[in-house]
């Protein structure tokens, strides 16, 4: 098996409020954008735009096909919101996406991430591969439920709150507009 070794650095803003990790991205032949959730078929910057600016489409370039990196960087440098992913190595045991394929071979040390993140009061994962790998980090026995958050308190002195959201993959089967509004609430707390 091949070992893949996460092609993108942390996406960390001084100030942000808010740590949103998924599990690892797609193989590159599936990219849009050299960013976080590159393939069209993802939702992620959908549920951004509707949420945000009531238009699914506000990050999406339809002449290239591919979604509005800069744009999109911008933004979340405005609102406080870092990104990255729970795996930093893995293998695909088939040729897909799919989380459900992913061998994770080294996963992401959360608690360094945080240690660049002084302002962070919450961790949001986009999917369950994501939400298991910082249950098994922070040794925590209960998930918080789909749309929902539970608190962790760190060694180094901050409760955060954890939250789940549903997957952005259209894989996950619930209609962009109740991801949205799953996301937004959330938002609405955190970042408003």
């Amino acid at each position: 098996m091949v070992i893949e070794h996460h092609p993108l650095s942390p996406f960390l803003p001084p100030q942000a409020r808010l740590l949103m990790l998924g599990s690892f991205p797609p193989q590159r032949k599936r990219w849009s954008i050299d960013f976080f959730y590159p393939n069209m078929q993802n939702d992620m910057w959908r549920i951004f735009g509707l949420h945000f600016f009531g238009n699914k489409d506000h990050f999406v370039n339809p002449v290239d096909k591919c979604f509005r990196k800069d744009e999109i960087i911008h933004f979340l440098t405005q609102k406080g919101i870092a990104l990255y992913d729970t795996a930093t190595s893995v293998c695909r045991l088939q040729d897909n996406a799919s989380d459900k394929f992913l061998q994770v071979i080294e996963p992401t040390d959360i608690r360094l991430l945080l240690l660049h993140l002084p302002h962070c009061q919450a961790i949001v994962t986009t999917g369950q591969k994501a939400t298991d790998i910082l249950c098994e980090q922070f040794s925590l026995t209960n998930q918080p439920p789909v749309g929902g958050f539970i608190t962790i308190d760190t060694e180094f002195g901050r409760t955060l709150r954890f939250y789940r959201m549903p997957s952005s993959s259209r894989a996950y089967p619930l209609a962009l507009e109740k991801k949205a509004k799953a996301y937004g609430q959330m938002f609405e707390k955190e970042l408003d």
